[in-house]
């Protein structure tokens, strides 16, 4: 899942990095509201979930896999705010130190899976806990139908940002 460096070219990948900044400071402004004293701890063991979590991989095709993302349970867990700052850790991490997409794709990957996937999956499951019944029992459903939902829309927002500034050797129709 992780977009690698060189995968995309300089212009496409500078502006990634733009807006993963521009949504990481937005983030650290909304999680104010977010975190109280008691909620800190909590976000500190999704973080290391998510990144568990990750480590988990598995073939999708083309020499390519995918892994478990976190994104929208983090998001359901600690707000959309939180979980974009504790997917941007766990992914600096893993570019750093596991060469997890580099960190030239950093600014990609951030604005995939911690600006993309969070808030696509933060909205479905707002949606869907709107149209389910109002009771405790809807709430792992609504997670699951916006965890459903928010990987492939994250996968097209990819193949988005391919069709702009794409370097590998793979056909757009093939990507998609």
């Amino acid at each position: 899942m992780h977009v690698p460096d060189g995968f995309l070219d300089a212009p496409t990948s500078l502006a990634t990095a733009g807006v993963a900044a521009l949504g990481v400071g937005v983030a650290l402004r909304g999680a104010r509201r977010e975190l109280s004293d008691a909620a800190a701890p909590l976000a500190g063991l999704v973080a290391v979930f998510v990144f568990a979590g990750q480590l988990l991989n598995f073939p999708v095709g083309a020499g390519t896999s995918g892994h478990l993302v976190g994104a929208t349970l983090a998001a359901v867990l600690v707000g959309p705010f939180t979980a974009t700052l504790c997917l941007t850790v766990v992914l600096l991490v893993q570019a750093l130190a596991f060469a997890d997409g580099g960190v030239s794709a950093l600014g990609t990957n951030v604005t995939l899976m911690a600006l993309v996937a969070v808030w696509a999956g933060y909205a479905v499951f707002r949606l869907a806990r709107a149209l389910l019944p109002r009771a405790v029992a809807s709430v792992p459903v609504a997670a699951a139908i916006a965890a459903f939902v928010s990987v492939p829309v994250t996968a097209l927002a990819f193949c988005g940002l391919y069709a702009v500034g794409g370097q590998a050797p793979i056909d757009l129709s093939t990507l998609v």
